[in-house]
């Protein structure tokens, strides 16, 4: 699910709490995303730091579980934290931005450990764009 953070390290959530750096916005949420364990409050923490569309995936997502399963589900109990894998430990971030869009490239110490994250400005502040993949129509019997 989180295939596009699968690159985190482990950084204080301190370090752009304003939302003005792209690259420390996804620090941010990867430290996040590696803390939620279950916790709802860590699971928000995280859900804040995703883009509106993002939000909206996993909020829609979090719908149809709880249509599923008959109990409520809130959209940051959809973060399952074994779905969550490092395939490198970042060492070093970089960011191009172009208006209010932002790529930030994440490298590790090897020459093919590299990976891009999206980040859109929403309300003045950056924000990690998920790549997910959309969800499929629900169907209904007749």
């Amino acid at each position: 699910m989180l295939a596009a953070c699968s690159f985190a390290s482990v950084v204080s959530c301190a370090r752009d709490e304003d939302g003005s750096v792209p690259e420390r916005v996804v620090e941010s949420l990867i430290e996040r995303l590696q803390s939620v364990h279950g916790d709802p409050e860590r699971g928000r923490k995280a859900v804040e730091l995703m883009s509106k569309a993002s939000q909206a995936n996993l909020a829609e997502r979090a719908s149809r579980a709880t249509a599923a399963s008959g109990r409520t589900v809130a959209p940051e109990e959809m973060l399952v934290p074994s779905r969550f894998v490092l395939r490198f430990e970042p060492r070093r971030y970089s960011s191009e931005i172009r208006g209010d869009y932002s790529r930030v490239t994440v490298f590790g110490d090897l020459p093919n450990e590299v990976a891009e994250v999206h980040c859109v400005r929403e309300d003045g502040r950056w924000q990690v764009e998920l790549d997910w993949p959309p969800l499929p129509p629900i169907e209904k019997r007749q």
